[in-house]
């Protein structure tokens, strides 16, 4: 019987301390990281075409800062449609940013290409990378339809 309280009483103090932990948030969540004053505020497409009105061309979306490092795309538009999507910048401090990236940003850009914009969801336990990977296409999709 003893025992039984005990044990009772562990799982509850455990339930307990586990509901009250918070979750890490990103700091990407709130909005676009800041840019520093002497950024140019208007896009730039690279590529052949630079003609935004026909929303042709590559366009570079901005580096996100995540926790775990930056993430930053370059989406490629063809009249108006986006068709591929290039990783420029990715976390990889660390073998598990490394490992984490080679799974997920793969999954990413095959959803991005295949939902033809950046409304894809996250990969599972990648969610920092994920954000970051989504917040930059959506930039260049902007860009792009400027």
């Amino acid at each position: 019987m003893r025992r039984a309280v005990i044990v009772t009483a562990g799982t509850s103090a455990l339930i307990v301390a586990l509901l009250a932990l918070k979750p890490h948030q990103p700091p990407a969540v709130a909005g676009p990281a800041p840019h520093s004053p002497t950024a140019p505020s208007a896009p730039h497409p690279t590529g052949p075409s630079r003609g935004a009105s026909t929303g042709t061309g590559t366009f570079t979306g901005k580096p996100i800062d995540t926790q775990y490092g930056t993430v930053q795309v370059a989406a490629t538009i063809v009249k108006g449609q986006l068709t591929a999507v290039k990783v420029l910048q990715a976390p990889d401090q660390n073998g598990r940013d490394q490992q984490i990236a080679s799974y997920a940003l793969p999954r990413l850009t095959q959803e991005a290409i295949g939902a033809k914009s950046a409304h894809i969801d996250a990969v599972s336990g990648a969610s920092y990378t994920s954000q970051g990977y989504i917040q930059s296409l959506q930039s260049a999709l902007d860009q792009a339809h400027a």
